[in-house]
């Protein structure tokens, strides 16, 4: 994509980086150069010249509002039909956002949340994945978005041809494959869809003037450690996993800073004792649906 308007391909990120003391979800974009390269990436600033983050109230344990801004995943497009880029933004908690742009690499400060209705526009699970097009093909901007419950969803915008968009809530496109609770092992064939933490990506991919979607997942294979039943493999995974969603809930609640170590401390003790009875492996498939 184009983001400054020069005639050369950007790449546009979001991350998941430290600003002073907290946490945000910065933007990166590698200009192109005239030689088919890309130079360093940098923080994208908004009209005001300060990074361009999502703001978020309140503080950890005081509700979702506070993580609105983390793992912020971008794409660009012209969303309200002015004749610049704007950015649809994706947040960790599923929601998502507007930053408008103002051509030439520029985009207001403050960006817009994105609604359904009178409703926030959220994916179900969470890490929010949106892809612009105009999926069913009505002249209208949809969003498609994967998510870390997996699967495909999509927000239908009912707008028509050079109307405000008029989204409704995400729907399920393509259905997530099965969900693996802790204790519980995942074997090759159980695998009928895309898994965790899905991406995907929208073309014509075999040429025959559809689009047609690419899903890239994560496959968690947890197996018992070596030399361990599966029986023995469960009630030690059931505990520990109420031990992890107490240690959770302290971190959630902290009234201050060593509240919040002490809970940290506990969920890091615990990430470290899983390892012995657990082997954690992680590997991730690349799914092609080719519409009819």
């Amino acid at each position: 994509m184009d983001i400054d308007g020069d005639g050369r391909r950007d790449i546009l990120s979001g991350s998941y980086s430290r600003l002073t003391n907290d946490m945000a979800g910065l933007f990166q974009v590698l200009h192109g150069k005239p030689d088919g390269t890309f130079g360093k990436a940098e923080v994208l600033n908004g009209t005001d010249g300060e990074p361009l983050i999502i703001p978020v109230h309140g503080k950890p344990g005081e509700g979702e509002d506070w993580i609105n801004n983390i793992c912020t995943r971008p794409f660009a497009a012209d969303w309200d039909l002015d004749g610049h880029l704007d950015l649809v933004v994706g947040t960790f908690p599923g929601k998502l956002f507007l930053f408008r742009g103002q051509g030439g690499g520029k985009f207001l400060p403050k960006p817009d949340e994105m609604k359904a209705g009178e409703e926030p526009l959220i994916v179900a699970g969470h890490h929010g994945d949106p892809f612009v097009i105009d999926w069913d093909n009505d002249g209208d901007l949809d969003i498609l978005s994967g998510s870390s419950k997996g699967g495909v969803q999509w927000a239908e915008n009912r707008a028509g041809a050079g109307n405000p968009a008029r989204l409704e809530p995400f729907r399920t496109l393509i259905e997530h494959g099965p969900s693996v609770e802790s204790g519980s092992l995942l074997r090759e064939a159980d695998i009928k869809g895309p898994m965790t933490d899905t991406r995907i990506w929208v073309d014509d991919i075999n040429g025959d003037g559809k689009l047609d979607i690419l899903v890239g997942d994560r496959v968690p294979l947890d197996t018992p450690a070596d030399g361990l039943g599966e029986a023995e493999f469960k009630k030690r995974c059931d505990a520990w996993t109420k031990e992890r969603e107490l240690a959770s809930g302290k971190l959630q609640a902290a009234k201050d800073d060593q509240e919040r170590t002490k809970a940290w401390l506990r969920i890091q003790e615990l990430d470290r004792k899983r390892i012995t009875f657990v082997k954690e492996e992680s590997t991730g498939f690349i799914w092609l649906y080719l519409r009819k």
